[in-house]
């Protein structure tokens, strides 16, 4: 037994895109709504997603500087809902070094979304790549 395991008992598990997800996805919804956007776990909720953009994308808004965790966060939430509404699985890979963007959710019919990378792309290209459009389309999918 090393050192450290002799002072400290079991070294910690080192975190991972999967046990991040979930905490990310809570800490969203808590930070959403003390700033008056609800978000319920349900597709029709991305409509406060875009409306977050619209409102926060902006000089002193809540989406202005480093936005890296939000967009995280956000792309948590939307896959989060995606499997609850939809079915389907996370895939991660803690390997990767960019990880936390490519982070994807299989749905049962076998395709793959990144959720982390449609939030980049709202937050880029604004509501051309609305969120709320993307999760009706996913849920008229048969």
């Amino acid at each position: 037994m090393g050192f450290f395991s002799k002072l400290f008992g079991k070294r910690p598990a080192a975190p991972t895109l999967i046990g991040d997800i979930p905490k990310a996805e809570k800490w969203l919804v808590e930070a959403m709504a003390s700033s008056g956007y609800e978000l319920d776990g349900t597709m029709g909720s991305f409509r406060e997603l875009d409306r977050f953009f619209e409102e926060q994308q902006r000089p002193g808004g809540l989406l202005d500087g480093r936005v890296g965790n939000k967009l995280f966060a956000i792309g948590c939430y939307m896959g989060q809902v995606m499997i609850a509404q939809l079915g389907g699985t996370w895939e991660t890979d803690d390997s990767d070094p960019l990880g936390e963007i490519n982070i994807a959710v299989r749905l049962p019919d076998g395709s793959v979304v990144w959720p982390v990378q449609r939030a980049m792309k709202r937050f880029e290209n604004g509501s051309e790549d609305s969120l709320y459009a993307y999760g009706a389309v996913l849920g008229q999918r048969d």
